[in-house]
């Protein structure tokens, strides 16, 4: 299973502030599109053969990260997606997490599911912000967990792709505050933590999205 340098700083965030998480209710979310699963399998492909050692480093690293840290943690994928889903059952199973629950979810659909999820602390998203038709149906998702759970914020980092691509308008929209955090804050600004073998840039951002208050703070 391959790691999206995303992941790992977000990881590393959630590390740093483990004491955040102990006995909270954390959801980790992730939006897939046929792309992205497709070079995902290839690398799974590619990893049985050269990397079998790395199976416990594969899916859902900030959640498997965040269970560790002490958190009772939900995790999601796409329900189109069932070997996505199998991906985070195996990295729970490597890393020894038995009582973390699995659940297939689809952004911009308010489903049975999503609307029985239980009260959260946290919700954790890497690289949601991948292809711009999907950054709407993200936000919205995210906009009703946090109406949900007006004190829950969402931690995300994303892979800076292009600079015309903006979620402000889309924050503004959905009545929601967005604070960049700085990587060399929890020691996330080193090119080694987070490399990637893949071509392109690898500017990795952290932002923390909340439910914007009467007041607008």
């Amino acid at each position: 299973m391959y790691v999206w340098p995303s992941a790992v700083v977000l990881a590393q965030y959630l590390w740093t502030h483990q004491e955040e998480l102990r006995g909270r209710t954390v959801l980790e979310v992730r939006r897939i599109s046929p792309d992205t699963f497709k070079k995902e399998l290839e690398h799974e492909q590619h990893d049985r053969c050269a990397f079998s050692l790395q199976l416990g480093a594969g899916a859902s690293l900030p959640g498997v990260v965040a269970a560790r840290c002490g958190a009772d943690v939900i995790l999601s994928d796409a329900v189109k997606t069932p070997l996505c889903l199998q991906n985070c059952r195996r990295s729970c199973e490597a890393n020894g997490l038995h009582r973390v629950l699995v659940l297939g979810l689809t952004w911009g659909e308010v489903s049975p599911d999503l609307v029985l999820l239980p009260r959260l602390d946290f919700i954790l998203g890497s690289d949601v912000f991948y292809e711009p038709d999907d950054f709407e149906d993200v936000l919205v998702t995210v906009a009703f967990l946090l109406r949900k759970n007006p004190s829950a914020q969402f931690w995300t980092t994303y892979q800076k792709r292009s600079a015309d691509w903006s979620i402000e308008a889309l924050l503004h929209r959905w009545k929601l505050n967005c604070v960049q955090v700085q990587l060399d804050t929890f020691n996330a600004d080193k090119a080694q933590l987070a490399g990637s073998t893949l071509p392109g840039s690898h500017s990795i951002q952290m932002m923390i999205i909340t439910l914007k208050t009467e007041a607008g703070l």
